[in-house]
């Protein structure tokens, strides 16, 4: 991808580089879903992230970051994606919650909150999705209670990212009887607290990626309430379109799987399918095409725009690119595509392609499930009947 960067640019391109350089371990660290200690392990780098003031480049100073603009972001990803840098554990609070915080928060929730989130002090997690209200998020049944200063929480919430071993969460509750879109609010609470009970998920690589939780009578202060009574619904759409249409999946993510996907094929080209050459053409032009869309997205943000409906058709090519993408890992790989690496055999920077595949098929699911993604586009972006 050719873009014109100005002398500002890259020379915080070179700060950045320079940087990772110096800072980023030389062995990947446990998966953070894996155990505790890989957990904590993320939790440290978060802390070395922010004594360089990396935590989230985009937030005011004040808040833990270095008041950059969109673009400066999306160059800090592409060298933090190239350095084989760890992942993020915080993703659900610096790419979701904290963009929602920076526009419906009051400066003491801001003050409170984001600073702590940009150090890894305080993780978080994600609890929006219930039994019978997964893509159809309007059907939450868990409820907020108002008890003078406080909020009596109830109710049960799965596949909440990052909760078992997180420590706050940010979830949607209804007052009791309210319809559906209406009476939510957009609660914060902490995941140790009395009331809250929370039980592992095994994923089928075994890691504790998520959990089930079930709150009985939680009381949390009307201070932990992001935005207006009743406002939860139009800011979780905030949330989502974050989530859906820029932060989330920054193209940087991509475009080094697809640099890596060309050079296997490269290395093994005579002895896999010649057919498979269009394939990852495809994989690197799709990757270079969402950076584009991307960096697209990132000024007219930063013109003063707002993510809209089209967020939906973001989640669904980034999604479904990142499926192909492995396919055509494992297609090439042939066999040696189902051994498993040994523990502490992979190298910074090195893909673990049969684990990255088995997580890109949930990427039609989470954020709102492709299928609803349609739906979206189609009655918001086209005008068709529901």
């Amino acid at each position: 991808m050719d873009l014109s960067y100005t002398p500002k640019q890259q020379a915080f391109r070179a700060e950045v580089r320079h940087w990772l350089e110096a800072h980023v371990p030389a062995d990947p660290l446990e998966h953070y879903d894996a155990s505790r200690a890989g957990f904590e392990a993320h939790r440290a780098w978060e802390a070395t992230l922010k004594s360089g003031d990396w935590g989230m480049v985009t937030w005011p100073k004040d808040y833990g970051g270095r008041g950059l603009d969109l673009i400066e972001w999306l160059i800090f990803e592409e060298e933090y994606y190239r350095a084989g840098a760890p992942g993020r554990v915080n993703q659900n609070g610096i790419f979701l919650l904290g963009p929602t915080l920076m526009e419906f928060g009051t400066p003491a929730q801001k003050q409170r909150f984001l600073p702590p989130m940009a150090s890894g002090e305080e993780i978080w997690a994600q609890a929006w999705s219930e039994p019978q209200a997964g893509s159809d998020l309007a059907g939450v049944r868990a409820t907020a209670v108002r008890d003078g200063d406080d909020y009596v929480l109830s109710g049960h919430k799965i596949w909440s990212s990052r909760a078992v071993f997180a420590d706050w969460a940010f979830g949607l509750f209804r007052e009791p009887g309210s319809e559906r879109h209406k009476g939510m609010s957009l609660i914060f609470f902490k995941l140790d607290a009395p009331g809250v009970t929370r039980t592992p998920i095994r994923k089928i690589n075994g890691h504790v990626g998520f959990a089930e939780i079930v709150l009985e009578d939680v009381r949390v202060p009307a201070f932990n309430r992001l935005g207006d009574e009743g406002q939860g619904w139009h800011i979780c759409m905030a949330t989502a379109g974050f989530e859906r249409g820029l932060m989330l999946r920054s193209p940087a993510r991509y475009q080094v799987a697809a640099a890596s996907l060309a050079g296997m094929w490269q290395a093994r080209r005579n002895s896999a399918d010649p057919l498979l050459e269009a394939d990852v053409v495809r994989a690197f032009m799709n990757a270079e095409a969402y950076a584009l869309n991307i960096y697209q997205t990132a000024s007219r943000l930063s013109a003063g725009a707002k993510i809209g409906a089209e967020a939906s058709t973001n989640k669904i090519f980034w999604s479904e690119m990142d499926i192909h993408l492995h396919q055509t890992a494992l297609a090439i790989l042939g066999a040696d595509a189902e051994l498993v690496p040994e523990p502490g055999t992979l190298r910074r920077g090195d893909h673990d392609w049969l684990d990255d595949y088995i997580f890109a098929l949930a990427g039609p699911i989470y954020a709102g499930s492709n299928e609803i993604q349609r739906n979206i586009i189609a009655e918001r972006m086209l005008g068709l009947p529901r």
